[in-house]
């Protein structure tokens, strides 16, 4: 009997080691999800704050719209050819800058009509998460319609002097109808200072 006694601790540490710690493929496999889940959790952070800047820029914005890529997000333009909805894709690296993709589309689904459009880019301030307007660059461009006119139009963006890393700030404004009296070739243009 006392026999039996001795050995009943060691029974119950043997039973309770192996209860207590689970198999190391299942101990890195919550690993791996915590650390995703982290990373899913940091990003929709700082989706959440850039759109909260975006959101500030444009409540404070008496004439065109602010896109932060961060964001993520479609922003409304109220402009001389009607409100459009606007949003930043597809932001790729390239030789001199950066690659975005822009698509406008005009409310109510009614077709879109050919305009032209100021479109500056630039950093953001990492103390204020404000613009710094003196190393903004500018062009102008033009979108015409299509043989069918559509509602939605996606505009290629080619952000020269900013890798993707760096942009902070897309800003459309100054949106005006075509005609064929104001038609001209894009230009782009660094800021007056």
């Amino acid at each position: 009997m006392k026999k039996g006694l001795l050995l009943l601790p060691f029974l119950t540490a043997a039973l309770l080691n192996g209860c207590a710690a689970p198999p190391p493929a299942k101990t890195q496999a919550l690993h791996g999800e915590v650390n995703q889940l982290n990373q899913q959790v940091a990003q929709l952070t700082n989706q959440a704050s850039a759109l909260e800047q975006q959101n500030q820029l444009n409540s404070h914005s008496t004439q065109g719209a602010w896109l932060l890529p961060a964001a993520n997000t479609r922003v409304e333009l109220k402009s001389l050819v009607g409100p459009l909805m606007l949003s930043l894709t597809r932001i790729e690296p390239e030789a001199s800058g950066t690659r975005a993709l822009l698509t406008l589309r005009a409310a109510g689904d009614r077709p879109l009509q050919s305009l032209r459009m100021q479109v500056e880019w630039g950093e953001l301030d990492a103390a204020t998460g404000k613009p710094l307007a003196a190393s903004a660059l500018s062009q102008t461009i033009e979108v015409r319609n299509t043989l069918v006119p559509q509602s939605e139009q996606p505009v290629p963006l080619r952000l020269s002097g900013l890798s993707p890393q760096q942009l902070g700030y897309v800003r459309v404004h100054d949106v005006e109808p075509l005609t064929p009296t104001n038609a001209a070739p894009a230009v782009v243009s660094a800021p007056a200072q």
